[in-house]
């Protein structure tokens, strides 16, 4: 979105006409258990309907992490951007695994002729010169990952400088985009679920870790390995990496062990855990063979509402922590 559309947008504060109208729909006592479900997305749909997020400060770079994998890392890296570029953001996914996964549910060419994050990363290429525009939402951006990515773990071993290679490309690109008038608002790291030298790249480029944690059995598992990699990253490379936000995925609020998965990560990780969480959901699953994201193939869906919502949390936290340290 242009800095003249931006100026544009409604700053109209119609929060308290839409907490009335929400709240004038029946609560859960009155409701069946899916009447209930539908209730709770009709508040979502109207409290979120045209919400526009404030804008960071400066770039905000988050790495996309959990080495347990299937917690919905991908789809919650891809959806996250959507739904911020849908409220008014920039947002540019950098997609490090080399499945592609990422790529396909943005609608991005990822064969292995297309320019990819690889050519950044081995050949030193600059970003902008591989980036694509999503196709089916404005201000969503994606560095795409090719099959050539499976081999630049061996070969990044060999090359000067390997674990910063990505924080060069991202800081060159983010100044690109300041001095052309068009700053990148958020850039996601989708990275693989192991720790090999594209992780560590993607920590050593981001400040922030963002954490998705499925909300089943061995949830946890993993994680302390993870924090504990984190810290060692934060002592060797990058002092500036910090977990800063966590989103409870795959959650079934009619089972007591998502509650109690839920209860666990709120009380050691209070301050970084989203309010929102994001619920099972068929049209989640169905969105990345069609190549899109939940935010487009079906926006009024519970997993999409979701999304949006944890994505105007991330935001308005963010603006707030921005805010406190200015």
């Amino acid at each position: 979105m242009s800095e003249a559309a931006r100026e544009e947008s409604p700053t109209h504060d119609d929060t308290e006409e839409r907490a009335a109208i929400a709240a004038s729909i029946p609560g859960a006592d009155d409701l069946t258990p899916l009447a209930q479900a539908v209730a709770a997305d009709a508040r979502k749909r109207i409290t979120l309907a045209g919400r526009v997020v404030p804008r960071p400060p400066s770039t905000r770079v988050l790495t996309v992490a959990n080495q347990k994998g299937g917690v919905g890392k991908t789809t919650t890296t891809v959806n996250i951007a959507a739904a911020l570029a849908q409220a008014g953001s920039t947002v540019l996914v950098i997609d490090l695994d080399p499945q592609g996964n990422a790529s396909t549910a943005l609608g991005i060419e990822h064969h292995s002729e297309v320019p990819s994050i690889y050519d950044v990363l081995v050949d030193g290429d600059a970003l902008s010169e591989v980036v694509q525009a999503c196709p089916d939402i404005d201000g969503l951006w994606c560095a795409p990952a090719t099959i050539d990515l499976a081999g630049a773990e061996i070969e990044l071993v060999s090359l000067v400088a390997r674990e910063t290679r990505l924080q060069k490309a991202v800081d060159a690109y983010v100044s690109e985009r300041r001095a052309a008038g068009e700053p990148v608002d958020y850039i996601l790291l989708d990275c693989p679920p192991s720790l090999g030298l594209l992780t560590v790249n993607a920590f050593v480029a981001a400040s922030e870790v963002f954490i998705p944690i499925q909300c089943e059995y061995y949830a946890l598992e993993g994680l302390s390995q993870l924090l504990k990699n984190i810290e060692l990253i934060r002592s060797h490379l990058n002092p500036r990496l910090h977990v800063s936000t966590i989103l409870l995925t795959m959650h079934d609020a009619r089972t007591r062990l998502s509650a109690q998965v839920a209860e666990e990560v709120r009380t050691h990780f209070s301050e970084q855990t989203l309010d929102a969480t994001v619920p099972r959901s068929v049209r989640i699953s169905e969105a990345p063979s069609h190549g899109q994201t939940v935010m487009t193939y079906d926006p009024n869906s519970s997993g999409a509402l979701s999304y949006l919502a944890a994505a105007v949390e991330m935001a308005e936290r963010g603006a707030a922590t921005a805010q406190e340290e200015s």
